[in-house]
This record gives structure tokens, C-alpha cells and sequence, in this order.
């Protein structure tokens, strides 16, 4: 079978096989995408989940030997819950990620590379191939780019016509030389939309971003967060979409296509104090399947108690109560002493005073200090 009879039908069989556009491109190095990592590792704005060296992250011959192409694909997923829950006092609502909702995508996108790479090899036995998914080597925007599959946006997502920006991405380094799609024109024009909304400043201009300030990192961050964080969080459990829901071309992208990204409702905004209580296995069996479980409970139920000194909860209180006089986690009692002195009722008020002669953790006595003094300042504007 010729290299171009092949391509085209590898496109057709990617449409069967769920995969909602695909796209190719050269496998030369991403040589401005170098350029550009190194400026944001000299910056310090990196997260630091990345994987590989700044040579494997852009050039494919580190990750395949002899490489000719790279496919690039992306699968759509849903950016509305039908029928939402909503919180209310005494029962508020926690929010995971629309790129959270439903199976976790990695899972999905390895399944239909796999399918692809055994179609692909059925027809060419000796061809070599590599895929990869978000945590691969290669930068997924960027190969999505050249491949034709969107533009890179000011938001640092790739903004496909189709689906805006709530697609997954994947891509396939290959031995085969497939003829190369042509990039598609950048559509943001002179939109700032993302940049001027971005809770944290973390856009600090088009197509660049300071992870180390980006809410969807720092809901993924272990330990405390710095306070300037804690009430930008809001009720966001895991992630952030304020850039994407905010694009004007995401305006009515719906995307309800595949039955794997359905999302949960009760999962997807999930009552907040009950998390609180979640021990790891439970944690596993509930929420397990989602890729925003990544990292375990422990990040989940911290921003859980931030979201609830957010809303002041006060229904919350003995749940706090509890964390600041029982876990064993330092952290956790140091975020139910912020929650508590946000919230700042009498009872609230008590078990910080306890907690401040009982407490021999420095970092939570720091917390709990502040938490009274706090209370105390707001006492003090309340009029007589």
C-alpha cells in the first residue's frame, strides 16, 4: 500500500474509531517551542510535572529513531452538565475540571492510539511508532499546531474550529512519511478576553503562562498554599476552565459526543463537606476513574476546606473542628484554621483558642494565631 492511499485511509478509520480530527505533520524539532521552554524554565514559570528534558520535549528523533511524522489527534469532550446540582446553604458544591469530567481521557486517547497503531501496522508491518498523551514527552500544543489540528490561543490551549478548545490531545511519531497538513490561521485577533480575566495573572501575555501562579496547578499542588491563592480557589476542587469558558470561541461548544466523557453530576460538583471524610480507598472508589484523581485525596480535601472558608460556611464548622483537632496532616489543620477564622463564629472562635494551647506544629500555630486574630479584627468593625 502507497504512503498516500494509507493516509487517507488512517483518516477515515480515525473518524470510526471516535477520534474527532487528526491531522499530520513533519517530525523535524519544534526548535521556537525550545526556545520558548527554556525561556519559561529561565522564568521559573514552569509547573513541574513536565516530563523529559527541554531535547525530548521537542525534537522527536530523541523519542524514535529516524522519525519521518508525527499524527496528531484530538477527541472532544463536554463543557455543559445537564440538569446541574446546586448549592445552597449548609450544602455547598465543590467543582472539578470540565477536562475532568466523566472516564479519564488518558485512558480513552491510549485505546484508540492503540487502534490506530494496529491498523496502521496490519498494513505496514515493519512501520515504528510511538504514541503518547499528555504525559509524554513531546508538547502536545505544539504538535497539534503544526498538524493542522487548531491554533495555539491565548490562553495556551489549542482552539479548534469545531469543538473551541475543549478537545484532548495525542499524537503518534512514526517512521512513515506522511504528506504534512497545513497549519490553521490563529483566530484570537485582538481578543484579551483570557488574559484580562485570569484570576491569578498567571496569562502574562498571549501564549504564555506563569504555572507557578495558575489555578489549575495550585488545585493539583500538595501541602499549604500561600494565602494570596486560598480566595481565588473559590469552590474549584481540581482545575480551573475560567480562560476557556470566558473564549468567545467556545461560545455554544456543547460537545457531547462520546459516552466515556458523560459527566457525573454528584462527581462533577460534589458536596464539600463530605469530602472531608473520604478515606483513601473511599476516595479511590468514587472518584477514582476521573483523571482529576491523580494525585489522591489529600490536594482534593485541602481545596475542599478552602472552598469552604470561601463560602463561610458555617454548617461546616464541627467537620472543621474536627480536622483541626484530629488529622494527621499538618497542612489540613493549618487550611481548617484559615476556614475557621474566615468563617468566624463563636464555636469557630473556641477551637482555635483550644487548638492554640494544644497545637506543637509551628506552620499550623502560625495559621491558628492568624485565624484569632482574624476574628478579633472582625469583632472589632462590627458596630456597637
Amino acid at each position: 500500500m502507497d504512503t498516500a492511499t494509507l493516509q487517507r485511509e488512517i483518516r477515515e478509520f480515525a473518524e470510526s474509531a471516535g477520534i474527532d480530527k487528526i491531522g499530520f505533520t513533519t517530525a523535524d524539532p519544534f526548535r521556537e517551542m525550545k526556545n520558548r521552554l527554556r525561556r519559561q524554565q529561565e522564568a521559573g514559570f514552569q509547573s513541574g510535572f513536565e516530563k523529559g528534558s527541554l531535547e525530548e520535549r521537542t525534537d522527536p528523533s530523541q523519542l524514535l529513531e529516524e522519525p519521518e511524522s508525527i499524527i496528531a489527534i484530538a477527541v472532544a469532550y463536554p463543557s455543559k452538565l445537564d440538569d446541574p446540582p446546586k448549592g445552597r446553604k449548609g450544602e455547598r458544591r465543590g467543582m472539578f475540571c470540565r477536562a475532568s469530567w466523566g472516564q479519564d481521557y488518558h485512558d480513552v486517547l491510549r485505546e484508540k492510539l492503540a487502534l490506530l497503531e494496529q491498523f496502521i501496522l496490519e498494513r505496514r508491518p515493519d512501520a515504528r511508532l510511538k504514541s503518547m498523551v499528555d504525559t509524554g514527552e513531546l508538547v502536545d500544543r505544539a504538535v497539534a499546531e503544526r498538524a493542522g489540528i487548531g491554533w495555539s490561543g491565548k490562553n495556551c490551549s489549542i482552539i479548534t474550529p469545531e469543538f473551541g478548545s475543549y478537545v484532548y490531545l495525542g499524537e503518534m511519531i512514526t517512521n512513515i512519511p506522511f504528506a504534512p497538513d497545513e497549519p490553521i490561521e490563529d483566530g484570537c485577533g485582538d481578543c484579551t478576553l483570557c488574559l484580562d480575566i485570569c484570576p491569578t495573572g498567571a496569562l502574562i501575555e498571549g501564549g504564555r503562562l506563569n504555572a507557578q501562579r495558575c489555578i489549575a496547578f495550585l488545585t493539583q499542588t500538595k501541602g499549604s498554599l500561600p494565602e494570596e491563592f486560598r480566595t481565588e480557589i473559590g469552590n474549584r476542587v481540581y482545575g480551573c476552565d475560567t480562560c476557556q469558558t470566558i473564549c468567545p470561541k467556545n461560545k455554544g461548544m456543547h460537545n457531547r459526543i462520546h459516552d466515556a466523557f458523560k459527566p457525573e453530576p454528584e462527581l462533577a460538583k460534589p458536596l464539600l463537606t463530605p469530602l472531608l471524610s473520604l478515606s483513601n480507598r473511599e476516595f479511590k472508589e468514587r472518584f477514582g476513574h476521573m483523571s482529576g484523581s491523580w494525585r489522591g485525596k489529600n490536594p482534593i480535601q485541602r481545596n475542599a476546606v478552602y472552598a469552604l472558608a470561601h463560602f463561610r460556611e458555617e454548617a461546616a464548622v464541627p467537620e472543621l473542628i474536627r480536622l483541626l483537632r484530629e488529622d494527621a496532616r499538618p497542612y489540613m489543620r493549618g487550611a481548617a484554621a484559615y476556614a475557621l477564622g474566615k468563617i468566624g463564629s463563636d464555636d469557630a472562635a473556641a477551637s482555635l483558642r483550644h487548638a492554640a494551647v494544644r497545637e506543637q506544629e509551628g506552620e499550623v500555630l502560625e495559621e491558628i494565631r492568624a485565624a484569632i486574630q482574624r476574628i478579633e479584627d472582625q469583632q472589632k468593625e462590627v458596630p456597637r
